[in-house]
């Protein structure tokens, strides 16, 4: 995407941060980096994910860390111009446990920010390509085992006295996107779902949802979407590509399993965890629990004044998946993000007469236009330069969150300017917009609060003919036998009503199967601490509580989006390894 360049400035500066870092000279590392600087490090250095901000931050996490980090052996394997002022590095480098991987952003020869990252632990390699298995051993052996005999035994081993090393709770994709490189790096990991298949979490969903996102950005960790497959995956699509996947990657994976509560043994450094497994009770004890329920909690329902009296039906998105039984009938979706949007549609595909509520302003972008501006590292022009998903990973992850607000303000900018009509026409239609707080758009939203936003991918259109009415800016007062009343004196009448009003954080789940206690003191997951609604300070850099140690240990979150389940179930997977095998060193920047 930008211009190789000659590399010797950029050389010489990686050579002076590896000797000043050798030395443990802190003074002169710092002397290599802007005052306004960021360093990004993924396990590498911390132990953790996290982001440290300024010099002062840079000088503590250096002096904390090298002692037991040692790093050696920084390479620069590439160099570009991003701008007649910036140069970005990629190098290699080791540590005292493991190899490692970063991208660091010169301007005017000194460092802005730089990204580290472990990729693997020494001795603990991922066996693949040249060191792939063979498979089979040649010879004559009347004890000979077979792979099936051996995946057979691997099945039944929790089943018949056998603990895992780590136990996940949710097989939706980031459970098993960990859980396959958990595989991959020898952990016994067991993977616990509701549902009795994997990908039952997108079957169950309404039947008309698609994949927002491109396929280039969704890719799973070692077996890629084909070259045939849609830009845009349907759901049912997905969910059986998630079941190929967690059977191809032999994961040992319990449909039909509810996890009924989970306790920690400070002594013995376990948890107690009871199951239920197709109604039958079962008792493990994993080392270490990783709650991997997608990147929320329990739904979020609005208790609504004389809803007792309403005649008609209740539900919570959560529970919506077909609207074929509501053809016909009045339905108010109170809410407006995407599955309000998502449902809404369905809906009327249904033949359903369709309100939607809008409590506050939606951050809308089409999805033609967020492909056509939004995504070119993850695109197929990007992939014939020679970017995979990996690549892109990485130069998507390079950008400290806190960099992050100017970059998409300027996108969001060229968006409302392309889209102009399409923004009119939505309004003129009494759709409330916004583009967040400070005018950062959908990904900001995303990232704070994980609300709030909608890709369209044809419900606007949909409201700006009228086919799904508005009602927007007004307070719900309370429901009367036949519909819905407002602040304003207006009713509107309803036959069901759909709400589509989100849900808690993750750590909610812990609270319902752990304890209250645990999940306070851990607190809530997502969003960075910006200051911004529904995401309050004080700035963590990073999403909270996610993909790194928390308060209670042995404990995990996992999950997000497919790119961000996909890209952080690496260092997840990384750190769990180095517990196993007592690698691990003092966290730093933690709970």
């Amino acid at each position: 995407m930008h211009d190789r360049v000659d590399g010797s400035e950029a050389a010489r500066w990686l050579s002076g941060l590896g000797d000043a870092l050798a030395r443990a000279d802190v003074d002169a590392t710092l002397a290599l980096f802007h005052d306004d600087c960021y360093w990004r490090d993924f396990v590498a250095f911390t132990w953790n994910v996290k982001t440290v901000e300024g010099k002062a931050a840079l000088a503590d996490m250096l002096r904390r860390t090298l002692a037991h980090t040692t790093p050696s052996g920084w390479q620069i394997t590439d160099a570009e111009t991003v701008s007649p002022t910036e140069t970005r590095l990629w190098f290699t480098f080791t540590t005292a446990v493991g190899k490692g991987l970063g991208i660091a952003t010169l301007h005017d020869g000194r460092c802005r920010s730089i990204l580290t990252t472990l990729q693997s632990l020494d001795g603990h390699e991922e066996a693949s390509g040249p060191t792939r298995p063979l498979g089979v051993r040649h010879g004559a052996d009347r004890n000979r085992t077979t792979w099936a005999e051996a995946r057979a035994a691997e099945l039944s081993g929790f089943e018949t006295g056998q603990d895992p090393y780590c136990l996940i709770i949710g097989g939706g994709q980031g459970g098993i996107m960990l859980g396959a490189r958990l595989r991959q790096l020898n952990v016994p990991t067991l993977i616990v779902e509701k549902n009795p298949r994997p990908g039952d979490s997108w079957r169950n969903r309404y039947r008309s949802l698609v994949l927002h996102d491109p396929v280039w950005y969704d890719h799973l960790p070692y077996i890629p979407f084909p070259e045939h497959w849609p830009v845009f995956t349907p759901k049912d699509k997905m969910g059986d590509w998630l079941e190929m996947y967690a059977k191809v990657m032999e994961l040992v994976y319990w449909g039909g399993t509810e996890c009924v509560s989970a306790r920690f043994d400070e002594s013995e450094q376990r948890w107690t965890v009871e199951l239920l497994r197709d109604g039958r009770p079962v008792t493990l004890r994993p080392t270490q629990l990783v709650f991997a329920t997608g990147a929320y909690g329990p739904p979020k329902r609005l208790q609504l004044a004389g809803q007792e009296d309403f005649r008609g039906e209740v539900l919570h998105s959560s529970q919506y998946s077909d609207g074929s039984g509501y053809a016909g009938k009045k339905v108010v979706v109170i809410g407006a993000a995407s599955s309000g949007h998502d449902v809404s549609v369905d809906l009327w595909e249904a033949g359903a007469e369709v309100t939607m509520i809008q409590r506050s302003p939606t951050t809308v972008v089409r999805s033609e236009t967020l492909m056509k501006f939004a995504f070119d590292i993850y695109s197929e022009e990007a992939v014939a330069q020679g970017i995979d998903v990996d690549t892109a990973d990485l130069m998507a992850a390079a950008t400290p969150f806190a960099l992050l607000p100017p970059s998409q303000k300027a996108l969001y900018d060229r968006i409302r300017e392309y889209d102009a009509d399409f923004y009119r026409q939505l309004e003129e239609a009494g759709f409330l917009l916004d583009f967040g707080p400070d005018e950062t758009g959908l990904m900001m939203k995303a990232y704070r609060t994980g609300s709030g936003y909608y890709i369209d991918v044809g419900a606007s259109q949909l409201i700006i003919d009228g086919h799904i009415r508005i009602k927007a800016g007004v307070e719900i007062d309370h429901l009367t036998p036949s519909g819905v009343a407002f602040s304003d004196g207006s009713e509107i009448e309803a036959d069901v009503i759909i709400q589509s009003t989100g849900f808690h954080s993750m750590h909610e789940v812990v609270a319902q199967i752990v304890d209250r206690r645990t999940a306070d003191r851990i607190g809530p997951c997502w969003g960075l601490g910006s200051g911004t609604r529904n995401d309050p300070g004080p700035w963590h850099g990073e999403l909270r509580n996610m993909y790194k140690p928390v308060a209670q240990q042995n404990l995990w979150f996992h999950g997000g989006n497919l790119a961000l389940s996909r890209f952080f179930s690496k260092f997840l997977a990384l750190q769990i390894k180095a517990r196993q095998e007592g690698l691990a060193g003092p966290i730093y920047g933690g709970p």
